[in-house]
């Protein structure tokens, strides 16, 4: 099992830190599911250090998650260093920088994955945070910025001897984003510079694939970004797989719904009716897409969702919705199986 200091996985599947997705509801029901490190949404760290209050929310996390990791993203040396004392008082056991962010607003801000293209001062951003916290700090990062500067080597060596204890590496530069695929095999040229866990990233979305990301990758873990949308199992899943080789076995249909229903209370009650019915909206967009039987059907059902503006509307179309399926899988079944048999 990967190993961050002291702190030893449970097993060596993580859960991507994705803004406006592993949000404190769904990093908890990922971890329930048995995932082996769930990470914060990239937290800014002036904004934290500034009590934000919508920082603060995404920082949230440490009452009920072990291990407890807070990401920071930051351009100046003060503020994640300020950040970093911040999150061990918030209860972090690790700390992870963000350098991997591609989108425009983080890059603007010489932010995110910006921070590639200058090596000296992301590493000065590194140094900041390592002395400022007694946890482990863990970084992520692309294969560069683009074609011309594949430079996570050089990074991941300068990182590893400022005290980096962990590195996670999408595999695609930052120009790219999330076009074209994910280049596995290219994240071994990180692995190959340290001595410290490297988790590859990117892709993956087959549970029996994680053996191949790994090999290529030459890492110890994998994790798990898009994979998960609409599936907060699935991290637990590959993890269980990456322990033991046990396929895991097809969630019914009865117990995704009383995991829609979960996640939806989880929801309001961390947001608040308001706010929690919108931002749920495109989770329960993921879960219809991943369930629903015939793909006709998810138009209209998103519709009858969606324009609900009361939470037990919103129950009562889930739980209709559910019916439907089970009852178009049962219909679905004797026809599956007399093709099989013929």
């Amino acid at each position: 099992m990967i190993q961050i200091a002291d702190i030893i996985l449970r097993n060596n599947a993580l859960l991507a830190p994705m803004s406006g997705v592993t949000d404190a509801p769904f990093r908890r029901l990922a971890h329930e599911l048995g995932a082996g490190l769930v990470i914060s949404e990239m937290v800014a760290s002036e904004e934290l250090a500034k009590a934000n209050v919508e920082t603060l929310r995404k920082a949230e996390g440490g009452d009920y998650l072990k291990p407890f990791v807070i990401q920071l993203a930051g351009r100046e040396e003060k503020w994640m260093a300020q950040g970093a004392k911040i999150a061990e008082d918030m209860g972090a056991d690790i700390i992870d920088i963000n350098m991997g962010c591609p989108a425009r607003k983080v890059i603007s801000g010489m932010s995110g994955s910006a921070l590639m293209r200058d090596p000296d001062h992301a590493l000065r951003l590194i140094e900041a945070t390592v002395a400022a916290t007694s946890k482990p700090v863990t970084l992520k990062m692309r294969l560069g910025w683009d074609f011309d500067m594949l430079n996570a080597p050089e990074i991941g060596h300068r990182a590893e001897q400022a005290g980096v204890q962990m590195l996670t590496i999408h595999g695609r530069t930052r120009n790219q984003f999330y076009k074209g695929n994910a280049d596995w095999a290219k994240i071994a040229d990180t692995a190959k510079r340290v001595n410290i866990p490297v988790v590859a990233n990117g892709d993956l979305n087959d549970i029996k694939d994680a053996d191949k990301m790994m090999k290529l990758a030459g890492a110890q873990g994998v994790m798990v970004g898009r994979g998960a949308y609409g599936m907060p199992w699935f991290v637990g899943d590959v993890g269980q797989y990456l322990s033991d080789k046990t396929l895991p076995k097809a969630k019914s249909l009865r117990w995704q719904h009383e995991l829609v229903l979960k996640h939806f209370e989880m929801m309001l009650a961390h947001y608040g009716e308001f706010m929690g019915l919108r931002i749920a909206r495109k989770h329960l967009g993921w879960y219809l897409e991943n369930i629903v039987i015939d793909k006709n059907d998810l138009k209209p059902w998103r519709i009858k969702i969606f324009s609900q503006d009361k939470s037990t509307e919103v129950r009562a179309q889930i739980s209709a919705f559910f019916t439907e399926q089970m009852a178009k899988q049962s219909a679905f079944e004797p026809i599956l199986s007399a093709a099989m048999n013929e």
